[in-house]
């Protein structure tokens, strides 16, 4: 096919896509909350910037004047490529319908579908508020035409990067492919590095406020010269005006050439990917595969602390399931973004405070895993074995009971284990054991809640995280759980230290507190999980 016909295709094929993605968006009324959440969230910090970025404008008499603007103009395409690549690995490595698709159009159209839907979720997402905010900034510089000179300036930079982006995604993806063992320790390492560079980012301003990061420095070291020049041509036209530069210009050039080179790239890539599936075994030693099975049961027998119980079966085929499968519990990452500020108090605080302060952390931690890891989405979860599940002699508490005892097999050791380990840190005994008591309470109560709250509000749709599709749960359902157990949390390890650190008497106020706060976290666990049974037992399939 000539390069004409695939780009008509691959347009139409984009569109398509982000057509698509507009009304998945707008399909369910939680999926709308969602959006005006964050719209609400992001919307009103960018309210908020706007001002400042006005005044920035105002006062702007040079492009040196802009705050950090040349490590800017480095982070920007740097950023871009590295969305790109991760957008990749995530949702679209591969085409929905394939088998139709590639056997219709040139894998090279459908390539140019996927980066220009791409362009479009990007320029939607990151494109509005950036624009909202090159308004303000020119309002303030009163030079109009930068919003053109801008456009102009960004486009060839977010298709070059979107385009190489792509092509160094679907590469990791091949090797993932063909080395299993390198995608298990990419995962762990990109898990590691990204809770670091969270808290890194979250020690950001309280270091630049002190004044301790060298910014300079920084900005010296990680400032690449050509980026920033070329950049700076959106400023053509405007009393902040770089004189032209050879390297700007170079730069430009290089942009427009490297792009079509990438498109090349990730063409092939793309199509050695899609094109080269491995074969899944066949007829080829099938009898030695079902000797095996016959043999063996795939590590799956229930030990015996768990075998005594259906209850106890189901857990552990959840647990089987979830090593198998840690695409599932991609939703706790959420957590790392609460680690932050915790990390940041934990590094500063005495040697004093640093035991009971990691015994409450460890608690906490617990109880968060207890419900976060098997009882946010279970009907979701079980949706694909309904038809098994609910024809087997097990009753539906059962299996509910089942998710909630996964939870707290993988919620108590950590709840318990490292508050009593603090003692080497200097906590004391009382005050270890009282944590770690605490936290096995909560770990039961978060679960039970877990599974009634994710039950109320199930989800059904798969996502494709890593090259692995899963179905995880909904993040407001999420948000609603560590609202609701993290508050619960804070108020019962903060009542358990005061207690063991005598700082509370006996009296009938704090009776009548202590009362009413065990009512309401066992009654409202309770109740979650007898709803959680009744909607197990009254589910009907559409």
């Amino acid at each position: 096919m000539s390069l004409r016909r695939d780009v008509r295709h691959g347009l139409r094929i984009g569109r398509a896509e982000f057509v698509r993605s507009l009304r998945g968006y707008a399909s369910e009324t939680r999926r709308i909350i969602g959006l005006l959440l964050l719209l609400l969230f992001f919307g009103g910090s960018l309210l908020f910037s706007l001002p400042a970025v006005y005044v920035v404008g105002r006062g702007a008499q040079s492009v040196t004047e802009i705050p950090f603007f040349d490590l800017v103009a480095t982070a920007i395409p740097v950023g871009l490529a590295l969305l790109a690549t991760f957008r990749t690995l995530e949702r679209i490595g591969r085409v929905e319908n394939e088998s139709l698709v590639l056997t219709t159009v040139h894998p090279r159209a459908v390539v140019i579908g996927l980066i220009t839907a791409e362009i479009c979720r990007i320029g939607l997402w990151f494109g509005l508020p950036l624009a909202v905010v090159a308004a303000t900034f020119t309002a303030g510089l009163g030079a109009p035409s930068l919003l053109l000179t801008t456009a102009v300036v960004a486009a060839p930079l977010a298709c070059c990067t979107t385009v190489w982006g792509y092509a160094v995604g679907v590469a990791v993806l091949r090797a993932f492919k063909r080395l299993p063992g390198v995608r298990r320790t990419l995962k762990v390492v990109g898990f590691v590095a990204m809770v670091g560079l969270v808290l890194v980012s979250q020690s950001f301003g309280r270091l630049l406020a002190e004044g301790s990061l060298p910014l300079e420095w920084l900005a010296a070291t990680l400032t690449v010269g050509p980026l920033a020049d070329y950049l700076a041509l959106a400023f053509v036209g405007t009393p902040l005006a770089r004189p032209f530069s050879a390297a700007a210009v170079v730069t430009f050039a290089a942009i427009v050439a490297l792009t079509p080179v990438g498109l090349a790239v990730a063409t092939r890539q793309a199509s050695a990917l899609w094109f080269t599936d491995r074969a899944t075994g066949g007829d080829r030693g099938s009898s030695a595969a079902g000797a095996k099975a016959t043999d063996s049961t795939g590590g799956f027998s229930t030990p015996k602390p768990l075998a005594g119980t259906n209850g106890g079966h189901v857990a552990w085929g959840l647990l089987v399931r979830g090593v198998r499968h840690p695409q599932k519990f991609t939703h706790l990452v959420m957590l790392v973004f609460f680690l932050g500020p915790l990390g940041t108090t934990i590094v500063q605080s005495s040697a004093d405070a640093l035991g009971p302060l990691l015994a409450a952390s460890g608690a906490g931690l617990g109880t968060y895993l207890a419900g976060a890891t098997f009882g946010l989405n279970p009907i979701g979860d079980d949706r694909p074995q309904f038809p098994m599940l609910l024809l087997t002699p097990t009753a539906p508490r059962e299996l509910v009971r089942g998710r909630v005892l996964a939870g707290v097999i993988l919620g108590v050791p950590v709840a318990a284990a490292l508050p009593l380990a603090t003692v080497a840190l200097g906590t004391s005994p009382l005050s270890a054991v009282g944590f770690a008591l605490v936290g096995v309470f909560m770990c039961v109560a978060a679960a039970a809640f877990a599974v009634g709250i994710g039950a109320a509000y199930p989800i059904y749709e798969e996502r494709e995280f890593w090259g692995a599709t899963t179905v995880v749960p909904s993040t407001l359902v999420l948000m609603a759980f560590m609202l609701v157990v993290g508050p619960g949390t804070v108020i019962g390890l903060v009542a358990t230290w005061f207690g063991v650190t005598g700082h509370l008497s006996a009296t009938p106020l704090l009776a009548a507190g202590l009362g009413l706060y065990l009512l309401v976290t066992v009654g409202v666990s309770y109740g979650s999980y007898r709803y959680a049974v009744r909607r197990y037992r009254t589910y009907t399939f559409e």
